[in-house]
């Protein structure tokens, strides 16, 4: 059974922890802390770390230590309490964290799903000690952890980043793209490489930049920077603050979202920043990236393309750029088979493999049992949403009293913001667009399939109807249909794959309903 043994942290209280049963020679997990401060680690000689602590004058500022012991702990299950808990305490808030974020790996190892059990407990005791304030669950929801810097990375992530690392070390300049699907962590990955490279002394001097060209989760991650001991929220920007200055490094976050000159809502300033960086009108928000730093690394995934407002994807295979490449699922518990069913169900394929664990995937024939469903798990769960494709009018905008999606009595209104809607008061009881919940991990989603998504039995595939497709920007300049097919498609592949536990879909065509039941019955 875990058991915690605090000491002072002084020199006259190492005996205490040399004599104590499990001090030496034992695997533990320690915290030091002072009550603004924490340091988290673990060891198999909790004396000879103490003593080590003590000759850093960061930690010579704290106060208490903390021993968490248990008689079963091995190196694996300390390496993952230890990793866990700079995790959530990163995320709480409560104390602020002394520790870089190397090092945090998931990984595997014998009865883990038992020593997991044991960090519930585990936690509960340290919010018995006012160590941390609030559970598990409200951290798991929180913005601070699904975008922490200090999530644990798996095998590919880590090879990457170590590569990436060392590349931005030794040559001069340079472009990357990290190719990776949806849920494959790259906002993630995006994250911890600029906290560690700020926190690495052969590194920290780069002038170093995250570009999120959407604007919603800019401010999240704004947010999140603002909370990071050696980060700020300055630091995240949008693609026309590229040219405020040069950066060593610019880092692109959802690159698929960068705009080209078609479809804007504002020419004028996007002709003035081409101007200013001596281009011509065909320049795009990928080149002001390119003309303004030494090395760009690119977080890029084509199928999550959505509008021909986003730079075409030749533009980036013309690029003398290095590939990488993520693969490992972290958002979807379906994992990569659920993935791969979504994308062969809209590819056509006749027999897609519908047989993923762990996932809660539902079709209704009813959208306002669906929606009452999405609540009820929102009620248990917190962040459960409905979205929506955009074939229905923003009557609301002009007229706050109007509803805008109206099926079978059932009356809904749009997304009330476009700025963190995700996390806004109202958001359960509206309906958010692609463009809020892009780039978002949400645990229930409930998709409500429109009319502009339609099904040709001659040919038995899916289709599309342009006069239902409400988006403006999504389909003015469009001559050829294929394209515009292309990106009402990646619009309901990024829908499908925004919950964690579970994905709840309504089809206004019950044409387009039941080409999804026969897949998944076969």
């Amino acid at each position: 059974m875990s058991d915690i043994k605090t000491f002072a942290f002084e020199k006259s209280s190492f005996e205490g922890v040399k004599t104590f049963a499990l001090g030496r020679n034992w695997p533990v997990v320690y915290i030091i802390e002072n009550g603004k401060e924490v340091y988290i680690g673990e060891t198999t000689n909790a004396y000879n770390r103490s003593k080590q602590h003590y000759e850093n004058a960061d930690r010579m500022r704290l106060e208490r230590m903390h021993l968490i012991t248990d008689e079963e702990y091995n190196k694996s299950a300390t390496l993952d309490i230890e990793s866990l808990l700079i995790q959530y305490f990163s995320a709480e808030g409560t104390l602020k964290l002394q520790n870089g974020n190397r090092g945090l790996v998931n990984h595997n190892y014998f009865d883990k799903a038992r020593y997991l059990a044991k960090f519930e407990t585990l936690w509960e005791k340290l919010q018995a000690m006012s160590l941390v304030k609030r559970g598990l669950n409200e951290i798991r929801n929180s913005e601070m952890f699904k975008y922490s810097p200090y999530k644990a990375l798996t095998e590919d992530q880590l090879a990457i980043a170590e590569t990436l690392q060392t590349i931005l070390e030794t040559t001069p300049s340079g472009t990357h793209i990290v190719n990776g699907g949806p849920g494959t962590g790259k906002t993630n990955l995006a994250t911890y490489l600029v906290k560690a490279l700020k926190g690495d002394e052969k590194t920290k001097h780069l002038v170093v930049g995250l570009v999120i060209p959407m604007t919603s989760l800019r401010q999240s991650l704004k947010d999140v920077f603002s909370h990071i001991e050696g980060l700020s929220a300055n630091m995240v920007i949008g693609p026309s603050e590229v040219a405020d200055k040069k950066y060593d490094l610019l880092i692109v976050d959802e690159a698929h979202r960068l705009r080209q000159r078609k479809n804007l809502t504002n020419y004028d300033v996007f002709d003035k920043m081409n101007q200013k960086l001596g281009l011509g009108q065909e320049g795009t928000e990928l080149d002001w990236v390119l003309l303004n730093s030494r090395h760009q690394i690119l977080f890029y995934d084509e199928n999550q393309s959505i509008r021909p407002t986003d730079v075409h994807a030749v533009r980036f295979q013309q690029l003398n750029a290095t590939h990488h490449h993520l693969t490992s699922q972290l958002r979807v518990s379906g994992g990569e088979k659920y993935i791969e069913f979504i994308e062969k169900l809209f590819a056509g394929d006749k027999n897609p493999d519908s047989a993923f664990q762990n996932y809660d995937f539902k079709i209704y024939d009813d959208a306002s049992l669906m929606v009452a469903d999405i609540k009820a798990k929102d009620d248990a769960l917190g962040l459960c949403r409905i979205v929506a494709g955009y074939a229905w009018r923003w009557a609301s905008k002009k007229d706050p009293s109007a509803f805008d999606i109206e099926i079978d009595g059932l009356k809904l209104k749009w997304n009330g913001t476009a700025t963190d809607w995700v996390n806004s008061p109202n958001a359960i009881n509206e309906v958010g667009c692609i463009h809020t919940v892009q780039g978002y991990d949400l645990n229930y989603v409930g998709v409500i399939v429109g009319p502009e998504l339609s099904y040709d039995a001659e040919t038995d595939r899916l289709t599309i109807n342009p006069d239902k497709y409400e988006d403006r920007n999504g389909w003015r300049g469009i001559t050829d249909p294929a394209e515009l097919e292309r990106y009402i498609i990646n619009i309901y592949k990024t829908l499908m794959t925004r919950g964690m536990k579970g994905c709840y879909v309504y089809f206004v065509d019950k044409k387009v309903e039941q080409y999804f039941r026969n897949r998944m019955s076969k």
